[in-house]
């Protein structure tokens, strides 16, 4: 396997990154829109290969009480991904998905206590978006991609950010990050991250024509 120049690939392949976070994020919108019953837009999103350790700030500083979906993927690519929300957007969206049963406001969702009940809605619209995401990526590459069973967590930025780290002392140093804004009646920042070891960079490129 040759080298992989992330720099390098960062710089002549953004367009063909950012095409992948287009349809992606298209697909969680209309996905999101359908699950709410409720109209959802979606801004252009912003794709980079990040050096790991700038991840946190990236996200909004590695303090931020954050809610993240953590999923391995295999088959043609393996690695993992995970889909990071603020905790006031996941409660936002929470209870939108039940109606309004959480009474809770943008004002207090930062403190507001999270059930299992929410949590459960939380992990649906998580599995929405990251599938989302992986259909379009195997739809782009023409690839069998198969998600693990996801985990939720609820945590700092820095804490959750942990987990990907480990796997990082074996894949590399850089991680592609899609940042997309998604609103309905309230803006939304959403941060997909993809997470796939050097050998399924290769592939996924060269699936793409970029190599």
């Amino acid at each position: 396997m040759k080298d992989i120049n992330m720099h390098d690939i960062s710089n002549q392949y953004y367009d063909v990154l950012k095409e992948l976070g287009n349809i992606g994020a298209g697909n969680a919108t209309t996905a999101l829109a359908q699950m709410l019953d409720a109209r959802v837009d979606m801004s252009v999103p912003k794709v980079s290969l990040l050096e790991f350790k700038d991840l946190g700030e990236v996200v909004g500083g590695e303090e931020q009480i954050m809610a993240s979906i953590y999923l391995r993927v295999e088959g043609d690519v393996e690695g993992s991904i995970m889909f990071m929300l603020p905790k006031p957007a996941a409660v936002h969206l929470a209870n939108k998905l039940m109606c309004g049963m959480l009474g809770v406001c943008s004002e207090n969702a930062q403190d507001h206590e999270l059930g299992e009940m929410e949590c459960s809605a939380i992990m649906e619209i998580g599995n929405i978006i990251t599938g989302a995401y992986l259909n379009a990526l195997s739809g782009l590459t023409n690839m069998k991609i198969y998600p693990s069973v996801p985990n939720l967590g609820i945590d700092m930025a820095g804490a959750l950010l942990s987990v990907p780290a480990i796997e990082f002392g074996i894949y590399g140093d850089h991680i592609l990050l899609i940042q997309t804004k998604f609103s309905d009646d309230i803006d939304l920042d959403g941060f997909f991250l993809l997470i796939p070891d050097m050998e399924s960079y290769e592939k996924i490129l060269t699936s793409l024509g970029v190599m």
